[in-house]
């Protein structure tokens, strides 16, 4: 038994070393599987393969849509072509392998499309590979290693079944040379090349004829004259033709052009070299024309051309044959300064906040001459004596008379509270731009002198230019212009009680003395009227209709200073006609006075306590007026004219009866003395001032009254003003005025019917009303954050500028190709528009404007006038090579594309796709031809049969 016991271990434990033993053999079998060795790919060049099959296969399995949302980027110069890039090495080297698409790849891409990439219009081809080394220069200078890598490519497009072509650049990167490969999904493979030739092109080259011939020797392999041989190729070209720069020498040979031509087709005007002479703002700066230039594309459609001759033929057709033409824009580059009203602007804010540094303008004067100060710099420069006084000169000049813009035709712009354009202050801010650096000290200076010149007028009663001596003082204007004008009418009637104006004093007094009869209502020699002031809120001075004529039925022949009847009103005891006076005008008050006004109204509590001296002074003299003109007046009747809204009609009870009685019972009614009626509640207490005034006024016509208004004394108060006018308050209200001034220049230039601009400055003016508001507040300070919203505004005057200047240069240019302007315009508004912001420190990186609009056929007169014929001396136009000249001038690129189709049939597409190419035509030959005389590059594609 313990035998077999044992035995029966024993086999066990041989059981169980065998299944060990199989269990190791099976790890090491699972091992050796982990790794096998794939000799398909044992070198690199075959992982390079493999590497590139894998990301194509995931770009094709992902497709455009899935690639817009891993990330593709799209090309800045087209609007529908996207490229998705990756890396990989081989041999040590990296490569770049990137894969350019479109969101509809369908169908072939327009021969002249100009959102085309340089490889889609050198080839033809829509989708496409492009692997390039990374490296400077991103080019493939070995030539064998140029072919392995389009071979490696191709291999992998093979293996995945795609039909995209594949392209490696190569040679210098200045030539722009390719070498490529597609697979057609046949037995057909088209091949690619292409190269430029820099300087030294061949003679043939330069003409059609010899480009042509250049295009048959690729397929027609015979040693005959090709010039004989009739091959229908297909031949599309375009030409690319630029002004000259429009300077001083092109304008001079345009305007000669122009007087021997007696019609100007352009609109450019023939006096002076400056293309903005006739601007508004030429007053004040030249501009530098944004437009540098104009580029016209004539373009000939696809055609079928069958021999060399017809090439000759086509070289010496006008580009005025040609299908389409289509111009565009050269504007000026965005870099350097600008020189225009925003640059001073800036500068002007700079100068605001620097004018809290001080508390009187004498103390940035002799800056200068204080060497602790840091912030007052004697760098600021001051122009020269002779500078300053030309300035003073041209803004004090006798006989120029004010015009008011805003009332002339821009309402807006009365929202900023500034100084009308053609002010006398307007002037000095918009003088104050160019005067010197528009720094503090400059401005100091120019403000002393300024003031000085108004002092003398006032002393020798000289008028005050550019302000109006008379009506009312615009409110809505700044405090300084207020000023002025209140002095220009203190000096006006200074000057009316001169000697010289007194000796008609005693025709007045003999028109005072006249009877009813002889009296003339509005004689001009009283200079006086009866104008409609309100000062309770109910009174009106204003008689209804004033008959000219007096009453016939008056014996009182001691009536004064009346202006006429008052219609169907009569004193109540008298029974006489009421009589309008003629009263004073109502004192002339600026912004400052009216708040006086009111605070003082505000201290003595009720608005009809007339405590002030003001309203006490002017409501004697009305009723002094109203006492001459009517002598047997009495209170009530005052207040009947004076105030009706303090006068109660009775209710008549009989009114409702009487109101069905004929007109006679009417008119009974009417005539029915005394009317009914009594004084308000206000008027009839006790002790009323109004009453009180009545009783203690004399009976004056205003002829006999002391004037309300002491013109020397408000003369001295607006001097006083000025001259002890803080810094920052000058400064406030300069920027608040200079802001205004300049875009009323602007407005006034001539830009034709251009619906975006005038929209953009309707809008400038609330922009500027909202940002400058701060300034009327009076709460500034020189670190305030508002500064920095002035510097922004003069980012947001800056783009505003640059636009009008654009509208006026085209406007200009194409006045005879208005549609032509409007549309060009607007193309590069909606452009421009969204790149406009506030910043102030970022570099904006302004891309290419290249929007083309086509020409119509009866504008094609205007742009060809613009091409002037090039004069001998220009030497660069000496020797012609190309042909298709426009008024002498040759292209200054052309671009030709040559094709070739033939029928193919037995053969068969890949599995990949089932359509049949029996007897269908495909393109077998294709060149793009670009360049000059000059310069060539030749891109060529072949379809081979493998």
């Amino acid at each position: 038994m313990a035998s077999s016991s044992g035995t029966g271990k024993k086999i066990q434990a041989d059981s169980t070393d065998e299944e060990h033993t199989e269990v190791e053999e099976e790890e090491e079998e699972e091992e050796t599987l982990e790794h096998f060795d794939d000799f398909t790919l044992a070198s690199s060049w075959e992982r390079f393969i493999s590497e590139i099959e894998a990301v194509c296969r995931l770009w094709m399995s992902d497709g455009p849509k899935n690639l817009l949302e891993k990330g593709a980027v799209l090309l800045e110069y087209s609007g529908n072509l996207y490229k998705v890039t990756t890396e990989t090495k081989y041999a040590l080297k990296s490569y770049c392998v990137e894969y350019y698409f479109e969101t509809n790849p369908a169908g072939k891409p327009a021969d002249w499309n100009f959102d085309l990439h340089d490889l889609q219009l050198c080839f033809g081809v829509k989708e496409f590979l492009v692997i390039a080394p990374q490296s400077a220069s991103g080019v493939v200078l070995d030539a064998p290693e140029a072919s392995k890598l389009l071979s490696a490519v191709a291999i992998a497009l093979s293996n995945c079944s795609s039909l995209w072509p594949a392209f490696v650049p190569v040679h210098d990167p200045s030539r722009k040379a390719y070498i490529g490969i597609q697979s057609m999904g046949t037995v057909f493979t088209r091949r690619f090349e292409a190269d430029r030739v820099g300087t030294q092109v061949p003679i043939k080259l330069m003409h059609l004829e010899g480009l042509y011939e250049l295009f048959v020797s690729k397929f027609a392999y015979s040693t005959l004259d090709l010039s004989v041989h009739n091959f229908k190729v297909r031949f599309a070209m375009k030409l690319t033709f630029r002004t000259l720069p429009f300077d001083e020498d092109y304008m001079k040979d345009f305007n000669a052009r122009i007087t021997t031509s007696g019609e100007n087709l352009t609109g450019e005007t023939s006096n002076g070299a400056q293309w903005d002479d006739d601007c508004s703002w030429s007053e004040w700066y030249s501009a530098e024309d944004p437009v540098k230039g104009f580029e016209l594309i004539a373009i000939w459609s696809e055609k079928m051309v069958e021999s060399s001759m017809e090439m000759a033929e086509l070289e010496n057709a006008s580009p005025h044959e040609a299908e389409k033409w289509l111009i565009s824009l050269r504007l000026e580059g965005s870099k350097g300064s600008r020189i225009g009203f925003a640059s001073q602007l800036h500068l002007l804010v700079d100068a605001l906040q620097m004018s809290f540094e001080a508390h009187f303008i004498e103390d940035f004067v002799s800056a200068a001459e204080n060497p602790g100060s840091d912030n007052l710099k004697s760098s600021m420069v001051i122009p020269s004596p002779t500078v300053r006084d030309r300035v003073l000169k041209e803004l004090f000049i006798e006989g120029v008379q004010f015009k008011d813009f805003a009332d002339g035709g821009y309402k807006t712009s009365r929202a900023v509270k500034g100084a009308p354009l053609k002010s006398l202050f307007a002037q000095f801010c918009l003088h104050s731009l160019w005067f010197g650096n528009c720094n503090i000290r400059a401005i100091a200076v120019l403000w002393i002198e300024f003031v000085r010149e108004v002092r003398w007028c006032w002393e020798e009663s000289q008028p005050l230019p550019r302000m109006p001596p008379n009506g009312s003082i615009d409110l809505s204007t700044c405090l300084i212009n207020q000023k002025l004008q209140m002095l220009a009418i203190c000096i006006e009637r200074k000057c009316q009680l001169s000697e010289d104006y007194q000796d008609c004093i005693g025709s007045i007094d003999h028109i005072d003395s006249m009877s009813e009869e002889e009296s003339v209502v509005g004689d001009d020699l009283l200079n006086i009227q009866t104008p409609s002031v309100n000062f309770s809120g109910k009174v009106d001075r204003k008689p209804e209709d004033a008959d000219l004529f007096n009453d016939k039925k008056s014996s009182d022949f001691t009536r004064r200073g009346s202006a006429g009847i008052v219609d169907s009103m009569m004193l109540l005891k008298s029974y006489q006609s009421m009589h309008a006076p003629y009263t004073q005008e109502p004192p002339l008050m600026t912004e400052d006075m009216h708040e006086e006004r009111m605070q003082a109204v505000e201290a003595f509590g009720d608005s009809f306590n007339f405590s002030a001296q003001l309203e006490r002074d002017i409501l004697t003299s009305d009723m002094s007026a109203f006492k001459a003109a009517n002598p047997d007046a009495i209170f009530e009747d005052f207040i009947r004219w004076h105030s009706p809204g303090d006068w109660e009609e009775d209710d008549d009870p009989q009114s409702s009866e009487s109101s069905s009685s004929n007109a006679l019972d009417i008119k009974k009614s009417k005539d029915s003395w005394p009317p009914h009626g009594r004084l308000s509640k206000r008027m009839s207490e006790h002790g009323n001032l109004w009453r009180k005034i009545w009783n203690s006024s004399p009976a004056l016509p205003v002829s006999d009254q002391k004037p309300l208004l002491d013109q020397n004394r408000e003369g001295e108060k607006v001097l006083h003003y000025l001259e002890t006018l803080q810094p920052h308050e000058l400064l406030e209200q300069m920027v608040c005025t200079a802001f205004r001034a300049a875009a009323d220049t602007l407005c006034q230039t001539s830009y034709g019917e251009l619906k975006q601009m005038e929209t953009k400055m309707q809008q400038l003016y609330p922009t500027m009303a909202s940002a400058l508001r701060p300034l009327q507040a009076n709460r500034l300070s020189a670190d305030s954050e508002t500064i920095e919203d002035f510097r922004r505004l003069c980012v947001v005057f800056e783009h505003v500028e640059k636009l009008m200047s654009l509208a006026a240069s085209l406007h200009r240019k194409l006045i005879r190709a208005p549609r032509l302007s409007r549309e060009i315009f607007n193309d590069y508004y909606n452009f421009y528009i969204p790149t406009m912001g506030t910043g102030l420190t970022e570099d904006i990186v302004e891309k290419e404007f290249e929007k083309k609009q086509e020409v119509r056929d009866h504008e094609r007169e205007v742009l060809s006038n613009m091409f002037v014929p090039p004069t001998a001396n220009q030497s660069w136009r000496k020797v012609l090579s190309m042909g298709n000249l426009l008024n002498g001038h040759e292209p200054i690129l052309r671009e030709i594309i040559f094709s070739l189709r033939d029928r193919v049939s037995g053969n068969h597409y890949a599995a990949r796709s089932s359509t049949s190419v029996s007897q269908q035509e495909i393109e077998t030959y294709r060149m793009y031809i670009s360049g000059t005389s000059n310069d060539l590059r030749v891109a060529l594609s072949v379809v081979s049969c493998d």
